[in-house]
């Protein structure tokens, strides 16, 4: 007579459990190094911006009177902003790994809100400088390279009031597991590096 086997029990449930282990078994979280990766690209624009001007300047000499003396207040006021809002930032983070997420939106609205009078002083300079767009080869250089990096002001100050808003809601963000807080901070530091360097390029060159 047949005998029947009777499926292993055992067996069975170590077959469904290492099928689960194959879907939902922990993976590496890559989310940091696709921002890293999309930063590096986007510094690769901003040094192609930057190599055109210096280029510019060296083998295409404009006419005399034809670069203009800028006015360096507002200016300096404006990155000294920009670097001390990379501060708050980072005290804002180290409130999160302290669990202090009152403290930590706090900071966070400080860092949105100095990004925004960055650029409500951009905006006055341009109110303010002696030449246009159009004027010539070192006017539109310096307004294609300031009002992009205004842009990714404007993005990283909204992207810095969405993870504030986020913060408000219980446990969204925790000191083990804070990636939109990272990934912002990360974001506005990379603007304050090119910032510096786009102020030493034509402000102080």
């Amino acid at each position: 007579m047949t005998t029947i086997t009777p499926i292993n029990a055992s067996s069975s449930t170590g077959g469904e459990a290492h099928g689960d282990h194959g879907e939902h078994g922990d993976h590496p979280d890559l989310r940091m190094f696709g921002l890293a990766t999309f930063l590096v690209a986007d510094a690769m624009t901003f040094a192609g911006f930057f190599a055109a001007y210096l280029t510019f300047r060296a083998v295409n000499p404009l006419p005399a009177g034809a670069i203009y003396e800028l006015e360096m207040l507002l200016p300096v006021i404006n990155t000294s902003i920009l670097i001390a809002s990379s501060f708050t930032f980072h005290r804002a983070s180290k409130e999160l790994m302290r669990g202090a997420m009152g403290a930590c939106r706090g900071w966070l609205l400080v860092t949105a809100l100095m990004g925004i009078a960055f650029l409500g002083g951009q905006m006055k300079e341009y109110f303010e400088l002696p030449f246009g767009l159009t004027d010539n080869l070192f006017a539109s250089t310096f307004y294609a390279l300031t009002g992009f990096h205004g842009l990714h002001v404007c993005l990283g100050a909204l992207m810095i009031l969405i993870v504030w808003a986020q913060a408000a809601q219980p446990g969204k963000f925790t000191p083990q597991e804070h990636f939109g807080i990272a990934a912002a901070e990360l974001y506005w530091h990379f603007v304050d590096v090119i910032w510096v360097i786009l102020f030493a390029l034509l402000y102080l060159l």
